[in-house]
């Protein structure tokens, strides 16, 4: 008896084993990482409507988007939301990455803001203007000289973390900051003066989400299940204003009117636009980021030719 108890148990493990196995591994959650910045917070909105599974989908907040670029270097998340140009710094020295959706085309929320006494472009010539040190701030800083005819000579660059923005300008440390919302907003109020935005550089901003190819080969389930959420989020707010702005402005700290406010400068494609900006041969977001490399690559903000046809997933529609 003792020996039959013996076998018994021997292939009743070799059963479990084989079961085991068998089993798909266990599902591996998306760390998706972003900034404060209005175009991200459909996000927000669809994990606090439930839009998608906590368990499926992990939302993590950095203070800048410098932060969640680090984050993706190190390996601690597998998506993110960054501009276009920042997607295309991360792209120059990491290929794992792909887009998969267009969240925001910027139309006004990124901003250069300045003291009252500083009534046009031209009068930035000597004066101090506060940018954040990355991608953003630097093709900003890049496209804004351009325009005004001045050369980075003329100015003075602060560096300053997006979080020192509005304190550093209402201590009146610098007399210009390149800017962005929420923080266009607050400033406007504490009585600021905008001399320029994105609706002068047409196309050119554009926030995007990265995903690790790698990721999205092993998990395509959970891409989906994010996108749909995002969706329904947009969906929520075209149909609901009011009712959804209440949540998008809770990181941003703006009431329902200004967090409203702040999306006449945006434009949130919704999925028929996005397969039209994304997919095929004449998708627009294509050229755009063909331009938009070259462009670097003559400012040095590249230092090497970029094959942008593979940053866009095929897998994901």
């Amino acid at each position: 008896m003792k020996k039959f108890s013996i076998i018994f148990r021997s292939l009743l493990l070799s059963v479990l084993l084989a079961v085991s196995a068998c089993s798909p591994p266990p599902d591996t959650p998306l760390r998706l990482a972003s900034n404060i910045w209005p175009g991200y917070e459909p996000l927000y909105l669809a994990r606090d409507k439930q839009f998608f599974s906590n368990d499926k989908i992990r939302l993590i907040e950095f203070s800048s988007n410098s932060q969640t670029i680090q984050a993706f270097r190190n390996g601690l998340i597998d998506a993110a939301a960054l501009t276009l140009d920042e997607v295309l710094l991360l792209y120059e020295v990491n290929r794992d990455i792909r887009i998969v959706l267009v969240m925001d085309i910027s139309n006004g929320a990124d901003v250069v803001m300045a003291q009252k006494n500083i009534k046009m472009l031209s009068d930035l010539r000597g004066k101090r203007i506060g940018v954040e040190n990355n991608a953003l701030g630097a093709y900003m800083m890049s496209r804004l000289l351009d325009i005004a005819k001045l050369d980075e000579g003329e100015v003075k660059l602060v560096q300053l973390e997006v979080y020192e923005h509005e304190k550093a300008f209402k201590e009146k440390r610098v007399d210009a900051v390149i800017t962005f919302e929420p923080i266009r907003s607050h400033l406007l109020k504490a009585g600021a003066r905008q001399i320029f935005d994105s609706s002068q550089l047409p196309g050119e901003i554009v926030d995007v989400l990265v995903v690790r190819e790698s990721y999205l080969q092993k998990h395509p389930e959970n891409i989906q299940s994010l996108l749909h959420g995002w969706y329904e989020a947009l969906a929520l707010f075209r149909q609901q204003p009011q009712q959804a702005a209440k949540i998008l402005g809770q990181r941003m700290k703006l009431n329902v009117a200004d967090t409203l406010e702040t999306y006449k400068g945006l434009v949130l494609p919704d999925k028929k636009q996005n397969n039209r900006l994304l997919s095929g041969q004449d998708a627009e977001l294509k050229e755009t980021a063909k331009k938009l490399a070259n462009l670097m690559l003559q400012t040095k903000l590249l230092q090497k030719q970029l094959n942008t046809e593979l940053l866009f997933s095929t897998e994901i529609k």
